[in-house]
């Protein structure tokens, strides 16, 4: 896989913390709306062909408090995919340290709430799953030729 070089202008304090203040607002809409706020992405290659959000919750590795982010995702039957680009920074986000920590996940689509299990997907998976995601979201190629790191897909399943 080839990965581009990290630009470090991309990973400043500032970054993050308009990541992290859209995203609250983003979550507190979604919830408040059932998703009817919120539960698009138009942004980027999406601006056209909106792009499916949901809730994704995960344990604090190191908090242990609930952790809730508002994530694209692609349906795929049972199962929700979810990619770990924070718009191809250099580091992982926090929500995908967490799964690895614990995987037990709650996703929200719309009004609906279900417990799953996340897993990052195998290589072989990941090769499989990764076109079927640029496809639907293009602007995840971008990101991964403009970071050094491997972009997890992680795969959530329903739980039981």
């Amino acid at each position: 896989m080839e990965t581009g070089v990290d630009d470090p202008r991309r990973s400043k304090p500032w970054v993050l913390g308009i990541i992290k203040v859209m995203s609250r607002v983003n979550t507190w809409t979604y919830r408040v709306s059932g998703g009817r706020i919120g539960g698009n992405w138009r942004v980027g290659s999406a601006l056209t062909a909106p792009v499916p959000v949901c809730l994704v919750t995960t344990t604090g590795r190191k908090s242990g408090e609930p952790r809730t982010v508002p994530l694209l995702h692609l349906p795929d039957g049972d199962r929700v995919l979810l990619v770990a680009s924070q718009g191809g920074l250099p580091r992982h986000p926090q929500w995908y340290l967490n799964i690895l920590a614990n995987p037990e996940v709650t996703i929200q689509v719309g009004r609906r709430t279900r417990a799953m299990t996340a897993r990052e997907a195998s290589v072989e998976e990941r090769a499989a799953l990764w076109p079927r995601l640029v496809e639907r979201y293009a602007d995840f190629a971008s990101y991964q030729a403009n970071t050094s790191r491997v972009i997890p897909v992680v795969i959530c399943e329903p739980t039981g």
